[in-house]
């Protein structure tokens, strides 16, 4: 049974894929957000005539190595986005045929897996984050958390003077010693910066120390990772293989990010994952938002081998990202206790409003006749 159309629907923020195969059978998936009705052109133009016509039991993995080689002079992260698209439906369809939920298929099971209250925010108090997040645990049972410092690729400057200083201990004071804590920099820092930040984090006893440098410089990363005890992590933007074996064997980060959909989907992610567990490393992914990322990411952490302490669950509602609302018939997340469960559900369990469907721009590609 083959790969008959690959249809998208799209608006700037976010594109979700529909595979359809010969019998009529149709999975769900999605590109990565931001600029998605972009990736969504990439997807029809560089993927799609790749994929059409394959069979939907085919090598995946195989069958997307075949579009990079295809497309070898526009590798990037647009071509991996708009594979991610495809296969994340394509994964969705198998497991609506096999009747099993992906993760089965990905030799898991349906599981509850331990998350942290992920912020976005850095146009927020110190103050004012610590009592969200106090909210947060006594409505949702989390017990670990993560906030943002410094300013996104910030060039050593903060969101505001002394916001970083503040915010550490503030947070730590207001939740206790009873949660774990984590910081993202967004690779605001330079190494010697990064290692003053980092020492402050220590000594307040932080668990996890995200992307402290531009993401690009593998050696700044390096440095501040052998420097400090805190557990460096990174990754979340990368995607593609050669900078991912470089990471690994390097050892540039102790805790290692991949996003599912920034990297090209599920096949991809499980190699990258895969490499890792040869090397000893845990897999923390990257994952946002409240879009279908999180839910493909819940599947995937409950396969692999290596999988980290924890799931990381977007805290952030409409009045940040106002694009998330009206996605879904029924939110695929319910948090209780900290955790949240993976249906047992066929394929992903999801299933996307018409009503945002019927607002979206609609592109398609069908196979050859």
């Amino acid at each position: 049974m083959k790969i008959k159309a690959i249809e998208t629907f799209s608006n700037p923020h976010v594109a979700f894929v529909k595979l359809t195969a010969e019998n009529g059978a149709c999975g769900w998936g999605q590109v990565a957000p931001y600029h998605a009705d972009l990736t969504a052109q990439v997807l029809h133009r560089q993927v799609a005539p790749w994929i059409l016509g394959h069979s939907v039991d085919c090598d995946l993995e195989d069958v997307l190595d075949l579009v990079g080689e295809r497309e070898h002079k526009f590798t990037g992260s647009h071509l991996r986005r708009a594979m991610g698209g495809v296969d994340t439906a394509l994964w969705d369809l198998r497991g609506i045929l096999a009747e099993k939920p992906v993760v089965e298929l990905l030799g898991g099971k349906p599981t509850s897996l331990r998350a942290y209250a992920s912020s976005m925010k850095r146009d927020i108090t110190p103050e004012a984050e610590a009592e969200r997040f106090k909210r947060l645990r006594d409505e949702y049972g989390f017990d670990a958390f993560k906030f943002r410092i410094g300013a996104e690729v910030g060039r050593n400057q903060d969101e505001w003077p002394g916001r970083t200083e503040a915010i550490i201990p503030t947070i730590r004071k207001a939740l206790g010693d009873d949660v774990d804590l984590l910081a993202d920099a967004n690779s605001c820092f330079t190494p010697e910066r990064a290692v003053e930040v980092g020492r402050m984090m220590e000594d307040n006893g932080l668990v996890h120390y995200e992307e402290p440098c531009p993401y690009w410089e593998l050696e700044q990363t390096l440095e501040v990772t052998n420097t400090l005890d805190i557990d460096v992590a990174g990754g979340e933007q990368d995607c593609e293989f050669s900078v991912w074996k470089q990471i690994i064997e390097d050892r540039v980060v102790d805790i290692i990010q991949p996003d599912v959909l920034y990297l090209g989907g599920m096949c991809r992610s499980l190699k990258v994952a895969a490499m890792a567990a040869d090397a000893g490393l845990p897999v923390t992914p990257h994952a946002a938002n409240m879009s279908l990322v999180t839910l493909f990411t819940m599947h995937f952490l409950a396969a692999i081998p290596n999988a980290g302490k924890y799931l990381e669950f977007s805290i952030e509602g409409p009045d940040y990202y106002p694009w998330q609302e009206g996605l879904f018939v029924r939110s695929p997340y319910t948090m209780e206790g900290g955790r949240i469960r993976i249906s047992d559900e066929p394929g992903w369990g999801v299933e996307i409003d018409p009503r945002w469907l019927e607002q979206s721009e609609y592109q398609s590609s069908e196979m050859d006749q």
